[in-house]
C-alpha cells in the first residue's frame, strides 16, 4: 500500500498542480460518428451491429437500458477506442451490463474476455459465485451474441488475466475501491500491465473522490481520486494517454450517509430521501484512458 499512502501525503501539494495541467490532459471527448437513432426494445442486434444499435437491442432488459444516460457506453467505449476486432478483457463484469454492450460487438472479428475472481476460491462471496455463473451461463445460452466470448478466472490475491501481451483492451468500471479496500489495488494494475499488448489500452472508469482524499479512507465509501487511480497504473508501468469527463456528475456531493450505494441504481435507504438521490442520479465518476509504452525504454 505505499503508493497509496504517498498519494495520500502529496495530494494536497499536487492539487494546484493537477488544476493547472487540466487544459493539458482533460481534452474534450471526440464524438463519435453519427448513427441513426434506433428505438428502444428494437428486434435483436444482428452480426456486424453498431454500438448504439446493441444497446436498444431486446438481448437487454428495460432496466438495463434506462441506465445508459447515466453510463454512456457509446461515448465510453469511443473514448476508449474500442474496434470489432480488439481483445478486450473486462474485470470483474458483475451481472454483465458492459458485456451485454461489448461482447456483441467484437463478437465478429475480436474476442471479449470476462475476468472474474475464481468462485472455488475459500471465502468468495456468494454474489461472486452467483455472477460467475450468471456470466457463464449468458456465453452458453446466447451464442448469437456471445459465442465467441470467454471467461478467465483468477485469483485475486495473485491475478493473472491471460497469456501475457494478449489483449488489446483492459476495461474495469467501477471496481478500483473494491481492490483498494481488499489490499488488492496493486497487484491488480500490475496483471493489467502484464496482459497488454504493447501500445494496448486500459480503460479506467471508477468513482471520483475530491484530489486531496486519502484513498483507504475515501475507497471505504465507494470512491477513489484521480491521482490514486493515475499512480497505481504509472507504478505499473502504465502511461495516462486522456482523460474524459463523459461521465461526471457535478450533482453527487459525494458526502452521502451510506457511500456511493446511497445512489442509484443501489438506492441503500430504500425510500428514506429517494426522490432527492434520484434526482442526483449515478455517481460522479473519472473516465481515465492508459496505455502500455510500446518498448521498456
Amino acid at each position: 500500500m505505499r503508493i497509496l499512502k504517498l498519494v495520500a501525503c502529496l495530494a494536497a501539494a499536487t492539487a494546484l498542480t493537477a488544476c493547472e495541467q487540466a487544459e493539458e490532459t482533460q481534452t474534450s471527448t471526440p464524438e463519435p460518428e453519427a448513427e441513426a437513432t434506433v428505438a428502444e426494445g428494437a428486434p435483436l442486434a444482428a452480426p456486424g451491429a453498431s454500438i448504439l444499435e446493441i444497446m436498444a437491442s431486446a438481448h437487454r432488459s428495460d432496466d438495463n437500458r434506462a441506465r445508459d444516460r447515466y453510463r454512456n457506453p457509446e461515448e465510453t467505449l469511443f473514448f476508449f477506442g474500442v474496434e470489432r476486432d480488439d481483445t478486450v478483457i473486462e474485470i470483474n463484469p458483475g451481472g454483465g451490463w458492459y458485456m451485454e454492450i461489448i461482447a456483441p460487438f467484437v463478437n465478429e472479428d475480436g474476442q471479449y474476455i470476462a475476468a472474474t475472481p475464481n468462485p472455488e476460491l475459500e471465502g468468495m462471496p456468494s454474489y461472486v459465485v452467483r455472477q460467475a455463473a450468471q456470466i457463464q451461463a449468458r456465453i452458453e445460452d446466447q451464442p448469437e451474441f456471445y459465442g465467441n466470448a470467454e471467461v478467465q478466472l483468477y485469483d485475486p490475491s495473485a491475478p493473472v488475466l491471460g497469456e501475457p501481451g494478449s489483449a488489446d483492451f483492459v476495461l474495469t468500471f467501477r471496481n478500483v475501491h473494491g481492490w483498494i479496500n481488499g489490499g488488492q489495488a496493486e497487484g491488480m494494475f500490475q496483471a493489467f500491465a502484464e496482459v497488454l499488448k504493447p501500445g494496448g489500452v486500459l480503460g479506467v472508469v471508477q468513482h471520483r473522490a475530491v484530489d486531496e482524499a486519502d484513498p483507504s479512507e475515501s475507497a471505504t465509501t465507494g470512491y477513489v481520486s484521480e491521482a490514486a487511480v493515475i499512480a497505481l497504473a504509472e507504478a505499473a508501468g502504465l502511461t495516462l494517454d486522456d482523460r474524459s469527463n463523459i461521465n461526471a456528475n457535478p450533482k453527487d456531493t459525494r458526502d452521502h450517509p451510506e457511500g456511493v450505494w446511497t445512489l442509484p441504481p443501489s438506492l441503500r435507504l430504500g425510500d428514506e430521501n429517494r426522490a432527492s438521490y434520484e434526482a442526483i442520479g449515478e455517481s460522479d465518476r473519472m473516465t481515465l484512458r492508459f496505455v502500455k509504452p510500446e518498448s521498456e525504454e
